[in-house]
């Protein structure tokens, strides 16, 4: 059985006001294990990315973290930055949403990549340049050694995004979160990072947690899957029993928003509504306003987990009763 490597277990994420508290993350368990890619989808504003943020102690002021994210057994939550530099880079990292902004514009690829690796690794100079240029070859950049001299904008975005993996992988992470690593990304470079990670996976058994809105991307790379929906996690389990047989009413309106090859000229399907304001989060299920099999129990109370096969297990008051 796989060791997990990233264990979230009752995460929440807070942000007091004087008027509201805003819960962008409700009491969520999550698991990661070994040499596994995880995808955690949902629609804009439902926690995906402060979950992200929370599993390397990043979430900002006056944000509040209770409950636990343990990274290969070291517990995150109410660590200082200091005790959490080593782990930011080392033990975990991170590749965000939008490349462009996340390399200084002040600095080459080759001094923010050295100044990454000497920080977590015990190498000179000579050794970090090494380093830096065995990651950009395994993310397929060209002349990685020219590469080291750019400054960020000499470079695509698709290059750029490259090099964030490369410096992510660089120190040997235990765990890969990818935040929507493509959402800034044309098409055809999508496809890409797609591919490249998809064979990081294959020839590296990298452990990752993929944040993604895109159920495509889900089934081709991920190996589980778990559904969020108003800071909660509504379904979650392998992609193939997910994919195959989605319980929650969330994730299959969800998988209906695809567009399908062959579809002519039919209309795309959307979710009517919006994600909840999460200052005044809806009693009982969070999705009954939203959903047209929602009854008053779905409106009164909370709904517990229902197991099915192979830790398929979704949170639905529905499903408990008689087909």
């Amino acid at each position: 059985m796989s060791t997990p490597v990233l264990q979230i277990a009752g995460l929440r994420v807070e942000f007091p006001g004087l008027l509201r508290t805003v819960k962008a993350v409700r009491g969520i368990n999550l698991t990661v294990t070994g040499g596994t890619v995880m995808g955690l989808v949902g629609e804009s504003g439902s926690g995906k990315s402060m979950t992200a943020m929370a599993a390397l102690g990043l979430i900002p002021k006056p944000g509040v973290v209770h409950g636990s994210v343990k990274v290969d057994g070291f517990e995150v939550v109410g660590r200082r930055d200091a005790e959490l530099a080593p782990l930011r880079g080392g033990e975990a990292a991170m590749i965000f949403q939008n490349p462009m902004k996340a390399l200084n514009p002040f600095f080459t690829v080759g001094e923010q990549m050295t100044d990454a690796i000497r920080c977590h690794l015990p190498f000179d100079k000579k050794a970090a340049i090494k380093a830096a240029i065995a990651a950009l070859e395994s993310v397929h950049l060209p002349d990685p050694t020219f590469t080291l001299d750019k400054y960020p904008h000499q470079m695509s975005g698709g290059q750029i995004q490259r090099v964030m993996i490369a410096m992510a992988l660089a120190c040997q992470p235990k765990v890969l979160i990818a935040d929507e690593p493509t959402t800034a990304l044309d098409v055809t470079v999508q496809a890409q990072i797609i591919s490249l990670l998809r064979e990081l996976v294959a020839t590296q058994d990298r452990t990752i947690l993929f944040i993604t809105h895109d159920l495509g991307v889900v089934a081709s790379l991920c190996d589980n899957v778990a559904v969020m929906y108003a800071g909660e996690i509504v379904e979650t389990g392998s992609v193939v029993d997910v994919f195959a047989d989605p319980k929650h009413p969330y994730t299959q309106k969800l998988m209906n928003t695809v567009p399908r090859l062959g579809a002519g000229d039919q209309n795309l399907n959307f979710i009517p509504g919006q994600v909840p304001d999460m200052g005044f989060p809806p009693k009982g299920c969070a999705f009954h306003p939203r959903c047209d099999q929602a009854d008053d129990k779905c409106a009164a109370s909370a709904p517990d987990y229902m197991i099915f096969n192979n830790d398929h297990k979704a949170a639905c008051h529905r499903l408990d009763e008689a087909p």
